[in-house]
């Protein structure tokens, strides 16, 4: 009888871990759900943006292509891609009414880069990778595109110096670039990590089982 009263009371001392134990499981669930759901909403977040008036250069693209990279599904990382391209497209035919020219094609290969760059930052989120990406993101932006449109146009001479002019006259689009790229990118990653410490210190058990 005692040794069946032994197995009772450790049981109950142990249920509760257990149950403490399903629960984590199906919060970190849960959460990784939201992390994942979040890279679809910062992307249509971009998309929009570009609809929308804003200062030029400043926008959230950069950012919601690496944190797709970092938190989305492999499998889609097309999505973004697809949606940013489909958005260029319509910007250039419909709303601006400019003439399609293959530098877009090199906007899209640029596209394409900081997604597998965000792939980088899937085991390692720590704050000096996620600033560096986003520097990267907008030093490379800002690389390419004055290129091809230099290369592309015939608004700067085929010269040396006309492709330093080029990229002088880029110089305030870069300035507020890298101020919306670290500044999306600081809060898209930073989202999740709050409210993963808010969601840890509601589920935080406040006492133990009495022994």
């Amino acid at each position: 009888m005692s040794h069946r009263n032994g197995r009772s009371s450790s049981l109950a001392k142990f249920t509760p871990r257990l149950t403490r134990g399903i629960r984590s499981r199906n919060n970190l669930s849960w959460f990784l759900n939201e992390v994942i759901m979040l890279a679809y909403v910062f992307v249509l977040f971009a998309v929009a943006v570009r609809f929308l008036p804003h200062p030029l250069a400043f926008t959230p693209v950069a950012a919601a292509l690496l944190y797709f990279g970092a938190r989305g599904s492999r499998r889609q990382l097309w999505v973004p891609f697809a949606l940013l391209a489909a958005s260029d497209v319509i910007l250039t035919r419909f709303v601006y009414s400019y003439q399609f020219s293959w530098d877009h094609f090199v906007t899209w290969a640029w596209y394409a880069a900081i997604l597998w760059l965000g792939t980088g930052l899937r085991e390692n989120t720590g704050w000096l990778r996620v600033g560096g990406a986003a520097l990267a993101s907008s030093v490379s932006f800002f690389a390419v595109s004055n290129f091809a449109v230099w290369a592309c146009w015939a608004m700067y001479p085929k010269t040396l110096a006309g492709l330093m002019t080029c990229y002088a006259a880029g110089l305030p689009f870069f300035r507020r670039g890298i101020a919306g790229d670290m500044l999306f990118t600081a809060v898209m990653f930073g989202l999740p990590a709050v409210a993963a410490v808010v969601a840890r210190s509601m589920h935080k058990p406040h006492g133990t089982a009495a022994a």
